[in-house]
C-alpha cells in the first residue's frame, strides 16, 4: 500500500498508476467523446491526499499600492465605475479573481462629499477602514460611521451604499468579499438599487449602540437573520479587550492573543460564510508553525514584523495585506521588542466549521506533526 500511495504522488499528471496501451488511449477518446471519462486517469488530481491549495503566500504593500489606489480618483468616477477599487490578484487565482482561495479582496479610494450608488448583492462583504476621516457606510437603512481599523459588515442581500461627508478627508479601506465561493456557488445576484440611495431609518450607529454592549442584549429585540446585527465593530473597544485578555493569559502558542469578533446573538461568527479576528504579537513574540484547513487574508492594523509560510519569509509593515493559503505552514512574529503588533484576519473558517471540513495540524518539535484537532 506505502509504494501504491508513493506511485501516484511521483505521478505528476495526476493518474493512477496504470500504463497507456494504444487500446486504453482510444478508450479514453471514446469516453470523451461521450463527455465522459476514466477516473484513474484524474483521481490524484481531484483526490489527493492532502489539501493541495492552488493559491499562493503574497504581501501586497500598501507603501506600493497607495499612490496607484490613489491614482484612480483622477481616471474614473464612482458613478462610471460603479466601485473605484483596485483588487488584489493571487497569481494562482488569477482565474476567479481571488487574493486567496476563494476570498476576494480590493482597496477603494473616495473623495469627501462622494458616494456609491446603493446596491446588493448573494455575496457577503467587510471594508476595513485604512486611512482618512468621514467615512460612513448604510446598510438597510442604518448608518453606521467609520473610522482607522474599524470594520464593517455588508452582509448578502442587504441594501448597502459607502461614502465620504464632505467635511471629511479622502478615505481608503480594504474590501473583502466572498464572490469567488458564491460564483462557485453559481448562486450570485446583483441589483442597483431603483433610487441609487436608500433613506437612512434610524439613529446614526443605532446597530453598535444597541448590540455591542459587553455581556449585555437590548431586552425583546429580535434577531432572526444569519448575521451579525452589529453591522459595525470598532477598533478602540478591541484594541482595549486584546490588552485585557493579554494580561490575563498566556495566549496561544500557535496565534498570540487571538480573539473572534461574533455575532452578539449567536455567539458564532459574524457572517455565514467570512469570518473575522484580531490577534496581538506582543513584543518580540514568535509564534510556532502550523497549519490548517481554511484560507486567512491578514491585514497589519498595528505594528511590524515578519511571517513564515512554508518555509519562507515574508516581511509586513502597518496596513500591508498578506494572504496564508489553507493547509499552509505559518508562523508570525512581531518585528518590536517595545510594541506590540495587531493582525486583522479575513478568513473562510465559518464555512470549513460548519460544513466539518476543518482540520489543524502543529509542526512538531521533533520535525514529526502533533495534530491539533
Amino acid at each position: 500500500m506505502t509504494q501504491q500511495r508513493e506511485n501516484h504522488r511521483e505521478d505528476v499528471a495526476g493518474r493512477a498508476n496504470v500504463e497507456d496501451t494504444p487500446e486504453l488511449l482510444a478508450y479514453y477518446e471514446d469516453l470523451d467523446r461521450l463527455g465522459a471519462g476514466a477516473l484513474w486517469t484524474v483521481a490524484n488530481k481531484i483526490e489527493p491526499w492532502e489539501p493541495q491549495s492552488q493559491s499562493v503566500p503574497v504581501v501586497w504593500r500598501y507603501r506600493d499600492l497607495r499612490d496607484n489606489v490613489l491614482r484612480s480618483v483622477d481616471l474614473v468616477t464612482p458613478e462610471k465605475a460603479g466601485r473605484r477599487v483596485v483588487y488584489l490578484r493571487n497569481p494562482g487565482r488569477g482565474d476567479v479573481a481571488a487574493a486567496v482561495g476563494w476570498l476576494y479582496a480590493g482597496l477603494q479610494v473616495m473623495n469627501p462629499g462622494e458616494v456609491a450608488s446603493a446596491h446588493r448583492h448573494s455575496a457577503s462583504a467587510i471594508r476595513f477602514i485604512m486611512e482618512g476621516s468621514g467615512a460612513f457606510t448604510v446598510v438597510d437603512g442604518h448608518k453606521m460611521t467609520l473610522g482607522a481599523n474599524d470594520f464593517v459588515l455588508t452582509p448578502n442581500g442587504t441594501w448597502h451604499e459607502h461614502g465620504v461627508e464632505a467635511t471629511g478627508t479622502p478615505c481608503i479601506w480594504q474590501d473583502g468579499l466572498d464572490i469567488p465561493f458564491v460564483n462557485a456557488m453559481e448562486a450570485n445576484f446583483y441589483e442597483v438599487h431603483p433610487d441609487l440611495r436608500q433613506a437612512v431609518g434610524h439613529k446614526v450607529d443605532d446597530m453598535t449602540k444597541t448590540w455591542g454592549n459587553p455581556g449585555l442584549r437590548p431586552m425583546g429585540q429580535g434577531w432572526s437573520h444569519g448575521y451579525s446585527p452589529m453591522f459595525k465593530y470598532e477598533w478602540a473597544p478591541t484594541y482595549e479587550s486584546l490588552l485585557k485578555y493579554a494580561s490575563c493569559t498566556d495566549g496561544s502558542p500557535f496565534d498570540g492573543v487571538l480573539m473572534e469578533y461574533v455575532n452578539p446573538v449567536t455567539n458564532g461568527p459574524v457572517m455565514q460564510t467570512m469570518g473575522a479576528s484580531m490577534q496581538m504579537l506582543r513584543p518580540g513574540e514568535r509564534t510556532k508553525a502550523h497549519r490548517h484547513t481554511g484560507s486567512g487574508l491578514f491585514h497589519v492594523a498595528k505594528g511590524g514584523g515578519h511571517s513564515i509560510i512554508n518555509g519562507k519569509r515574508y516581511d509586513w509593515q502597518e496596513h500591508d495585506i498578506f494572504c496564508v493559503p489553507s493547509w499552509a505552514w505559518h508562523e508570525h512574529v512581531n518585528g518590536s521588542d517595545r510594541d506590540d503588533a495587531c493582525l486583522f484576519c479575513l478568513s473562510d473558517l465559518p464555512v470549513m466549521r460548519a460544513l466539518g471540513l476543518y482540520r489543524e495540524q502543529a509542526l512538531g518539535e521533533n520535525g514529526g506533526f502533533q495534530p491539533l484537532l
